[in-house]
């Protein structure tokens, strides 16, 4: 069975995301890949990571204001409630429940990250944000508004407008 790997074309150059998101392909790989036997323990060390990654995501997303609402931080919400529920399809035998999810997640994941953490990666990028420390290096780049999208030109605002970053409008 073809399994995610990690390749540049998933890189975002953001080492701090680029890391967190080549342990879960690695993470993904090994639930693909596992025995009968220790396909639930792998499932369930890949639901805790992607939880921890994704609250730092939208940790990050709400210190540079995107909103908390945003269809970003939604899709996580999804996944998590998916995986979770696929883990207790796992619990009750159904097994097969659990690898489907767990190739879907293969499909799934380059998208995001291609799509979705790119905008974050280059908004994050643009206002200079630092995760360690939580500083936004370049506050004056910061949106006036808080993103409701997902910073994509793609997204709209509630009101149906555009939402775009002070970066991705000068451009």
């Amino acid at each position: 069975m073809s399994t995610l790997q990690w390749s540049e074309s998933l890189a975002l150059g953001l080492p701090f995301m680029d890391d967190t998101h080549q342990e879960f392909v690695e993470l993904l790989a090994i639930v693909v890949h596992a025995s009968d036997d220790d396909l639930l323990k792998t499932w369930q060390t890949l639901i805790e990571h992607t939880d921890e990654h994704f609250e730092r995501e939208d940790q990050w997303m709400q210190n540079t204001r995107f909103s908390s609402s945003n269809c970003h931080s939604m899709q996580h919400k999804v996944i998590l409630q998916v995986m979770r529920e696929g883990d207790k399809r796992g619990q009750a035998g159904e097994l097969d429940v659990v690898r489907q999810m767990a190739r879907e997640l293969g499909t799934w994941f380059p998208q995001h990250a291609q799509s979705m953490d790119a905008a974050l990666a280059l908004h994050l990028r643009g206002v200079g944000y630092d995760p360690a420390t939580g500083i936004v290096h370049s506050p004056q780049e910061l949106p006036q508004e808080v993103i409701h999208g997902c910073g994509g030109s793609s997204c709209s605002s509630p009101a149906g407008e555009a939402t775009q970053t002070p970066a991705e409008s000068a451009v």
